[in-house]
């Protein structure tokens, strides 16, 4: 929770120097601007634009944080995909306040940064998502990344848990805020797939031919449910 309330008061301060304070070398790229570059910029108006970019966020985060002391977790995919929108829309509404004259190369830039950073946004936002899992006629199937299918053949164990292994590092794979997916190193197992919720026991272990693969569902009853079909399957 504090972190989230930090991030917001952070970005409302930073809002307020360069909106209010003018504390406009704050500003990337404008603070490495010639001189007479700078006269062809707006810059009231895009420090203006920065600040509002900055209060709006540093809000979303302090809701966020009070929204986490709530339970309400899934508030982090809300608060992710505004920053990539908002961000997107700040990098291509900035370029009105700059009078200065720009390439197709400039522009080809700009647009290459709005993409990648929705690309990133889209893919914190399916890290945040909570791991679909079905049973499939061949095995367990875990669908969305790092996802994969189990055959029945291949699962030598399965056991629940209420604790996951101590983890030391993520090798290959995604951990916002609770939620663990993709690949770690621990104490105890070695390298693990994760796609788990760390705050909703219980766990399923998955011992198979590809290793182990822990999971568990956004309801401890639905992680119970597919323990259960598993034990049935395998029997």
């Amino acid at each position: 929770m504090w972190i989230y309330l930090l991030i917001g008061v952070f970005f409302i301060l930073i809002g307020l120097a360069v909106h209010v304070f003018r504390w406009h070398f704050l500003i990337s790229g404008y603070n490495t601007m010639s001189k007479e570059k700078k006269t062809n910029v707006d810059i009231e108006g895009l420090g203006r634009l920065m600040g509002i970019y900055l209060y709006l966020n540093g809000g979303v985060f302090i809701m966020l944080g009070l929204l986490n002391s709530l339970g309400l977790k899934s508030a982090l995919t809300i608060a992710i995909l505004f920053l990539g929108i908002s961000t997107a829309y700040l990098l291509i509404t900035a370029r009105k306040f700059d009078k200065n004259v720009y390439d197709n190369s400039d522009t080809y830039q700009v647009w290459k940064w709005v993409i990648t950073l929705a690309i990133v946004f889209v893919l914190l936002f399916f890290s945040t998502r909570q791991a679909k899992v079905s049973i499939v006629e061949e095995g367990v199937r875990i669908h969305g990344l790092y996802g994969d299918t189990y055959t029945w053949e291949s699962i030598k164990t399965v056991s629940l848990e209420d604790k996951l292994p101590t983890i030391e590092r993520r090798t290959n794979g995604s951990a916002v805020g609770s939620n663990l997916k993709g690949h770690f190193m621990t104490t105890e197992l070695g390298n693990v797939k994760l796609f788990v919720n760390v705050k909703k026991t219980p766990f399923i272990y998955l011992e198979t031919d590809k290793g182990i693969t822990i999971f568990n569902m956004e309801e401890a009853d639905k992680t119970r449910e597919i323990f259960r079909e598993i034990l049935s399957n395998k029997e």
